[in-house]
């Protein structure tokens, strides 16, 4: 099974995978974890946008593969990808069906006034799920990159709501 989680900056997307992964023993996938540790020590003060999205699909097609690994084992794959556009989870939702995978959506669904206290006190706590600071401008930005799920996408998903 794949799993995919989606939700804004700061809605626990990570909590969550970490929880689902204690309830079906699966590999969790997170993309701040991959970023952190294979790209964040090479970016440049002027290195944006693109130079993320460039690395972030270098890192799933590796991802896909060990995914393809995981099925084959039986072993749940939690897809922590960030999936803020429909366009982008219409990719992984296309590759399970591509290859007979089942696939569930779990949406957070978090308020923005909720999402944003938990990203400044990650940044001064750096717990567990920190990777890196988000900043107030970074926060601000996801909320105008997010796409929302629509009512179709969510048939048969999972939503949690505050």
């Amino acid at each position: 099974m794949i799993h995919l989680i989606i939700g804004n900056t700061g809605s626990g997307k990570t909590t969550y995978s970490n929880n689902l992964k204690i309830k079906t023993k699966g590999v969790i996938f997170s993309i701040d974890k991959w970023n952190n540790t294979l790209f964040l020590a090479d970016k440049k003060p002027t290195d944006g946008l693109e130079w993320f999205l460039e690395r972030i699909e270098r890192a799933e097609k590796m991802i896909l593969e060990i995914v393809k690994q995981l099925e084959n084992s039986q072993t749940d794959a939690i897809l922590d990808l960030g999936l803020s556009k429909l366009e982008h989870r219409e990719k992984f939702r296309k590759f399970a069906e591509l290859h007979n995978f089942k696939h569930l959506t779990h949406f957070i669904d978090i308020s923005k006034e909720t999402r944003l206290q938990r990203v400044m006190q990650r940044n001064l706590e750096q717990g567990e799920t920190f990777e890196f600071e988000v900043s107030k401008e970074n926060f601000d930005f996801m909320e105008t990159w997010f796409e929302k799920p629509t009512m179709q996408e969510l048939t048969g998903a999972i939503v949690i709501s505050e």
